[in-house]
């Protein structure tokens, strides 16, 4: 299963120190880790969210990654807002057993700055959602 996820210049810096093979544990205010389905609700929020607040260095990334199916049909899909904002809601406490179904790398396919795209790595991968 291919999922993204949005995430700030800090929360990159962590996946880069793992070698971009893992998501950094969740902080205790944080008890749900949450990839998307679909690079067009992954977009929104790094764009919308991430890429005009000051505790995110006004960036915002969206990475995308692929899961083991069998492993990740054990969290249902949630709906966070709509219809199209789906999400798969993993546990904090399950995250380090999660990153050890990551197939492959964690890759950085897009990058935004004050509310604006800057860059994406492979134009297809908003064909991919």
């Amino acid at each position: 299963m291919k999922l993204w996820r949005p995430v700030g210049r800090k929360e990159l810096e962590k996946i880069e120190a793992a070698g971009m093979r893992a998501f950094p544990l969740r902080l205790p205010e944080q008890p749900i880790f949450y990839p998307v389905l679909s690079f067009e609700y992954v977009e929104k929020i790094a764009c919308d969210w991430n890429s005009v607040r000051d505790n995110h260095g006004f960036e915002g990334f969206v990475v995308a990654f692929e899961i083991e199916d069998a492993f990740a049909s054990r969290y249902p899909v949630q709906i966070a807002g709509g219809v199209d904002c789906k999400e798969l809601w993993v546990p904090a406490a399950e995250l380090e057993d999660f990153n050890g179904h990551i197939l492959g790398l964690i890759e950085v396919v897009a990058t935004y700055r004050n509310g604006a795209r800057i860059g994406i790595a492979r134009a297809e991968e908003a064909n991919d959602a």
